[in-house]
């Protein structure tokens, strides 16, 4: 038994069996990876995958359990290495962020300059994504750290943390007649062309959820990721925007009225995000300090070890 055998059948597993695709990843042969899977499955005396022919048709019970373990030896593995880093390299190295375009545009840039600041060694991969697409990442290892407001909470294989609370804001044209009002309510805006985030980023659920409570139908008439080009399109006059509060924060042109939407569509929650069991070295604590305040060294480290599930904001 050795560890390339371990990280074949894990490969075929997460390539949804598919070995051709699996070869490529692991930069090998086709054939390799098969007759690897094949010894380790001789000296286990267990089947980790049924077959139809030459090939892989599904993952076998002993299989399932197989699996597991291999998940927590190559996690071991991959700790052992970064804590050879820690001790061998010791305020250096590449910390890698998964994050959506909101938290990487608005939140992120101050948080990395001040870890830049502490540690001039440290180089930062900054990888923007779906929510889900940032979860996976993290789970796969590609990043160290994962933050965004939707999803992370769902995966059992992530430990996740509030980080900070954030509403939506309705932001116009100065001319516009809802402009000349304070508070605003649902039904003002229901009738308006709509110009906000697509379904799966920045909250967007929580708008749908307060529409279809009310029964009302909006008119939304463009959907982006990015809160810049809402902006750009509600300057244009298409229609009055909603975008995240950190958005509209020091925005330079000025040009736009703002108002909160708290009250209408509630508070979410931004989370950070590490990979259950992971191995965290000394910057990435830091970095989740400088985050929040409310993130402590000692916060993550418990709940890495399970001992913190959530705290409240």
């Amino acid at each position: 038994m050795n560890l390339h055998q371990l990280r074949f059948v894990q490969e075929a597993a997460r390539r949804n069996l598919n070995l051709t695709e699996a070869a490529k990843a692991l930069h090998t042969s086709q054939p390799g990876v098969s007759k690897a899977i094949i010894e380790l499955e001789d000296e286990l005396g267990v089947d980790i995958f049924a077959r139809h022919g030459k090939r892989l048709k599904r993952v076998t019970e002993p299989g399932q359990h197989v699996l597991k373990s291999i998940e927590l030896i190559m996690r071991e593995v991959t700790n052992l290495k970064r804590i050879g880093e820690q001790y061998s390299a010791q305020d250096s190295g590449t910390l890698s962020i998964a994050t959506t375009h909101t938290q990487a545009r608005y939140v992120l840039p101050v948080p990395v300059a001040k870890l830049r600041e502490s540690y001039p060694k440290v180089n930062i991969s900054l990888h923007q994504a779906t929510p889900h697409e940032v979860a996976r990442m993290v789970i796969d290892e590609v990043a160290e750290i994962g933050m965004a407001t939707e999803s992370l909470a769902d995966y059992p294989d992530l430990v996740t943390l509030p980080c900070y609370e954030w509403q939506h804001v309705l932001v116009m044209p100065n001319n516009h007649p809802l402009a000349q009002r304070e508070r605003i309510g649902l039904e003002d805006i229901a009738h308006e062309p709509l110009v906000t985030y697509h379904p799966s980023f920045t909250g967007r659920g929580k708008i749908d959820a307060a529409f279809q409570t009310r029964k009302l139908q909006p008119r939304i008439v463009l959907e982006a990721i990015d809160s810049d080009v809402i902006k750009t399109y509600v300057r244009l006059g298409m229609g009055i925007g909603i975008v995240a509060e950190m958005a509209m924060r020091d925005d330079p042109n000025g040009d736009l009225v703002v108002r909160p939407m708290g009250h209408l569509f509630g508070q979410n929650v931004a989370r950070v995000a590490f990979k259950r069991g992971a191995y965290l070295r000394n910057f990435i604590y830091k970095f989740a300090e400088l985050l929040s305040d409310r993130l402590s060294r000692e916060l993550v480290m418990r709940a890495m070890v399970g001992q913190v599930n959530d705290y409240e904001l």
